[in-house]
């Protein structure tokens, strides 16, 4: 009996350390996903299918790796914001054309798509410090362009992407006019916690109890949560309130972290918003809101002469720059 019960627990441990050592060399594996089940790395459209004028760009980041990204202008002489956008987790830039398209229609603005390293036509494989590099590769660039108002560079990130979108903010508070973060994560490894429970006790974010005696071996954190606080531009938080992924606790506990380092901060939650699907699910109310937070964060520039003319499908045209009041968010 006791031979059994020594095998049993044996067993146990060695279970226990396959599974520990499994999660510590195939992290990245479970953090970031660039290809979708069943799919193809491969873009399957470019913008061009969408009647979007845009160019390829290639970027190097610091630590030499080569970088795809897509800068999607709104038309040749309209100048309004430029938003550099992070996209989710899975799959790649051209699955976020159609948001894209509209955020273009509805805010007349340019955007700046990175793949992230590993993701779409980018070399390279992800990892926390990678990505960071590569954000920042990305707004070098913006910022040597002369064909943009560099005073008005606009970081949207969703989930992931606004975890990367708050560290550049962080590290470049005086480049980019505001931050746009929806249905982020406080941290990855709070996130471990939700998507494993059995690791909610050895795993854990700064706001997490238990001993969390395995963050050392986590190398993709993401402590969004941390990051906020040290945010110096204004921040619009968007959260779904039918997030299936990320807890929406998870965006007002930003946001309450945010706003006590930071007056200039926003929070607009959306009822039937999920992870995914907040722009559409939010309608006409959830354009409105980022219309009204760049009126007033990130203001166009008036002029006696300032006008442009859309060129995007299904867009009746851009005219003067917005004459907005100020928001209530």
């Amino acid at each position: 009996m006791v031979g059994w019960l020594k095998a049993l627990v044996y067993g146990a441990g060695g279970m226990a350390v396959v599974g520990l050592a499994a999660l510590v060399a195939l992290q990245e594996r479970l953090v970031y996903v660039p290809v979708l089940p069943g799919l193809p790395r491969a873009y399957p459209i470019k913008p061009s299918r969408l009647r979007l004028i845009y160019e390829d760009v290639w970027l190097r980041a610091a630590d030499g790796v080569r970088l795809h990204s897509w800068f999607l202008r709104h038309s040749p002489t309209c100048r309004g914001p430029t938003i550099l956008f992070f996209q989710e987790n899975a799959g790649n830039i051209a699955h976020r054309l159609e948001c894209v398209r509209l955020m273009m229609q509805r805010l007349q603005c340019n955007v700046f798509m990175l793949s992230y390293r590993g993701y779409g036509e980018s070399e390279g494989y992800p990892s926390q410090s990678g990505i960071t590099k590569d954000a920042q590769a990305a707004l070098d660039h913006l910022l040597q362009r002369k064909d943009i108002d560099t005073s008005r560079i606009v970081i949207f990130g969703r989930s992931l992407g606004g975890a990367v979108g708050a560290v550049l903010a962080k590290n470049n508070p005086d480049k980019v006019s505001a931050l746009i973060l929806e249905n982020t994560f406080t941290s990855i490894l709070d996130m471990a916690g939700i998507m494993l429970p059995f690791l909610r006790w050895f795993i854990g974010g700064s706001s997490a109890k238990g001993p969390k005696l395995l963050n050392c071996v986590v190398r993709s954190p993401w402590s969004t949560l941390d990051v906020v606080a040290e945010v110096k531009q204004p921040i619009l938080f968007l959260s779904g309130l039918q997030d299936e992924l990320v807890p929406p606790s998870h965006m007002r506990m930003l946001y309450d972290k945010a706003v006590e380092h930071n007056r200039n901060c926003r929070f607009v939650d959306f009822l039937n918003g999920m992870h995914m699907d907040t722009w559409i699910s939010g309608g006409d109310r959830y354009w409105r809101t980022i219309e009204l937070f760049l009126d007033q964060y990130s203001p166009e520039v008036q002029s006696s002469d300032a006008s442009c003319t859309s060129e995007i499908a299904d867009d009746g045209g851009c005219s003067a720059p917005f004459h907005l009041k100020k928001p209530k968010l």
